[in-house]
């Protein structure tokens, strides 16, 4: 199987390039390998994408267990949640193009044979999406997961009852202690908002339309089943690559109708229209045909 990477790694002339991978640990046999970029969103300023780095190792291993050599590289994100009502909340959006844009030139510049990206919060997601149909390369999409509910009064509490409380507070219905304590509760650890905000609506568009495996997003982030379906994701995308499996073969007309009745059927809140020229249907014409026939099925909050 020629590999796009052994542009890169192989030959006289790319000894240049061996000896700096050399320099940080990486083989002759593992330069032979396919190449895999694991495309990672980790960051620390919000939940949803605070345990990456610890399911990375668990992709990596996935994927070197299958006969290729993983190469981690980073990307930045945008909370929604945390910038919401600021003017911080203006650079979610444009951090959807700069995810995109930041995959797409690594991959490119380093010509990987295929693309793992661990994403979580809102933009991270379509914004890898939008990254593997431009490459089309063969890839998996792999969500870190939605956060487990808080506890208040011996309920489960989300992130959408803090918003909630701080309306009650300024109506003068509900003490500022009573809002201190939903605060200091509703958020028990790393994962996504746990509503179908964005981020658990992407995810479950990304299983429809199969840029993700089906199973995958359903995992809350701190749950102990991740380390397995992480490894798993590194194992898929070493298939792919070995049976040339690109995502715009995966992702047709058929899949992202799918996908549109799936997040009107949950009432979800987003769906991306950027696609690559060459896939050659509008999204937003599907949507609004899609939608006007179907119904929620449920009012979904993924973290209860």
């Amino acid at each position: 199987m020629k590999l796009k990477s052994y542009t890169i790694t192989q030959g006289r002339d790319r000894a240049p390039a061996r000896a700096m991978l050399k320099a940080i640990g990486f083989t002759d046999e593992d330069l032979a390998k396919p190449i895999i970029g694991v495309a990672n969103t980790w960051i620390e300023t919000m939940p949803c994408n605070y345990n990456l780095r610890d399911l990375a190792v668990q992709v990596k291993e996935g994927i070197r267990a299958a006969g290729g050599t993983p190469m981690e590289f980073n990307t930045i994100a945008i909370s929604d949640g945390v910038t919401m009502g600021t003017e911080g909340m203006k650079t979610s959006l444009v951090s959807r193009e700069v995810i995109a844009d930041s995959i797409e030139l690594v991959a490119r510049g380093h010509m990987f044979d295929g693309i793992v990206a661990l994403v979580a919060c809102d933009k991270t997601i379509p914004g890898a999406a939008m990254a593997l149909l431009r490459l089309n390369v063969p890839g998996v999409i792999l969500y870190g997961g939605s956060i487990l509910p808080g506890r208040h009064h011996g309920r489960d509490i989300t992130i959408q009852d803090v918003f909630e409380a701080v309306g009650a507070n300024a109506a003068g219905r509900m003490s500022d202690q009573e809002l201190l304590e939903i605060e200091n509760h509703a958020c028990p650890g790393a994962g996504a908002c746990g509503g179908q905000f964005t981020a658990n609506t992407m995810a479950t568009v990304l299983e429809l339309i199969g840029l993700s495996p089906m199973g995958t997003a359903a995992v809350p982030q701190v749950d102990a089943r991740n380390a397995e379906v992480s490894f798993r994701c590194g194992q898929i995308v070493m298939d792919a690559v070995r049976r040339n499996r690109k995502p715009r073969e995966i992702a047709t007309r058929k899949a992202f109708e799918n996908a549109i009745a799936g997040v009107a059927a949950t009432g979800g809140s987003y769906f991306p229209h950027d696609l690559p020229a060459s896939m050659t249907f509008d999204t937003s014409v599907l949507f609004r045909s899609i939608t006007s026939m179907s119904w929620i099925e449920c009012a979904s909050e993924p973290s209860r």
